[in-house]
């Protein structure tokens, strides 16, 4: 077991690629890939860069997923329903009322809705003046319209909570920022919770209030943990295939030349891109080894999963290059472990839909700006483009 390591510097965020994560992790997988450093938020912690380190470390219960307190005062619990922070037997309780909701076989028979989604959509860009703003007019509405049919919420309150949970999600906002971000959600999840309570319509919000066993705090987490993850992370996704795509007309010719490479290539962009770069960190509950490194009880933990989808170690072929016929699916894109997103069954059909609609749709679709003048969403825990100017 090795001794522990000096601070090796700060978590790198900066990207020379927008398709990549930063230069450093390919040095620290190499020579550091358990390495103490000054976490994102500022906290000292452990940065976990391997494959197969981080998937050991989301599948360890020694690692606590409840770590917001950590370095900010006094223990705290975390807010109800909020089960993305929670530990068994909590976690176990309310993530068992959700699993059914969102079984790969419902999420199947949704996607004759989603696909009616993408064609209105489609229908409107059709209609719009090129060009346009592919996040605005096709990436962002889908996912949207999809979580707010699935919830309940109404549509027409998407611009509220879209920049809200923008807000909460935006790095370089402060803490006080970002948590009256959060109360807004709240506050707007709990008069739609009395809502359904007193007059239930056939959704997921609904389903839970009637279930009787969450309270009405729970029911508001749940719901803005949702709402939130819903349409953020697979916005993005959409967002950035397509970019990808446009950038790699290789890999767009040879999927529209053989469409049963779909599935597999939603699975490469998933790992190739990675939008969400890192996980919230863990709290060592107890003295851990690590790949020969002792861990010490109380210490914070963040898995880089950008890093662990690049890992040489671990993918067969080149991790640099996407390659839509790869047919490689032990990605970390969704999370391992208990923790597992939820919604990932949602999101590879909301992602399907989109991207073979729209390059049916459009054939001749093609970036509108240059790639340097495409904003990225570096300041943003969950990466991405804040607009996509294409035509066709």
């Amino acid at each position: 077991m090795t001794t522990t390591p000096p601070l090796t510097g700060t978590q790198p965020m900066a990207r020379t690629c927008p398709f990549d994560p930063p230069d450093e992790y390919r040095t620290l997988r190499e020579q550091a890939p358990i390495s103490q450093v000054t976490l994102f938020d500022g906290r000292p912690g452990w940065l976990i860069t391997g494959f197969e380190d981080v998937r050991a470390v989301l599948a360890d219960p020694r690692f606590s997923a409840n770590s917001d307190w950590v370095g900010r005062g006094e223990p705290s619990e975390p807010d109800p329903g909020i089960f993305l922070a929670m530990d068994p037997p909590e976690h176990t309780r309310l993530r068992r009322l959700l699993t059914g909701m969102f079984t790969v076989r419902r999420m199947r028979q949704l996607a004759p809705r989603v696909e009616e989604f993408v064609a209105e959509r489609l229908d409107a860009m059709a209609r719009a003046e090129s060009p346009v703003d592919l996040v605005q007019e096709f990436a962002l509405p889908i996912p949207s319209l999809v979580i707010c049919e699935l919830l309940g919420v109404p549509y027409a309150d998407r611009e509220e909570f879209q920049q809200n949970s923008a807000t909460m999600l935006r790095i370089t906002e402060s803490h006080e920022v970002r948590m009256k971000a959060r109360a807004a959600i709240r506050q707007h999840l709990h008069r739609l919770v009395l809502a359904k309570r007193a007059e239930p319509t056939d959704d997921i919000l609904s389903e839970l209030v009637q279930s009787g066993e969450l309270t009405d705090e729970e029911l508001v987490g749940v719901g803005s943990m949702l709402l939130v993850a819903g349409h953020e992370t697979t916005a993005n996704m959409i967002a950035m295939s397509t970019l990808c795509l446009l950038r790699n007309p290789e890999q767009l010719a040879a999927l529209r030349a053989d469409p049963t490479l779909m599935d597999g290539a939603v699975e490469e962009l998933l790992r190739y891109l990675s939008v969400v770069s890192f996980t919230r960190p863990r709290l060592a509950r107890e003295d851990v080894e690590l790949g020969g490194q002792l861990i010490k009880a109380g210490s914070l933990v963040t898995v880089a999963v950008a890093s662990g989808n690049r890992d040489e170690a671990a993918v067969p072929g080149d991790p640099d290059q996407v390659d839509v016929a790869r047919g490689f699916g032990s990605h970390l894109a969704f999370g391992h472990g208990i923790h597992q997103c939820l919604g990932q069954q949602l999101a590879r059909v909301e992602i399907k839909a989109a991207l073979r609609a729209m390059f049916d749709r459009f054939p001749t679709l093609r970036l509108a700006v240059p790639l340097e003048d495409i904003p990225m969403r570096n300041d943003m825990i969950v990466y991405g483009v804040h607009k996509l100017p294409v035509t066709w």
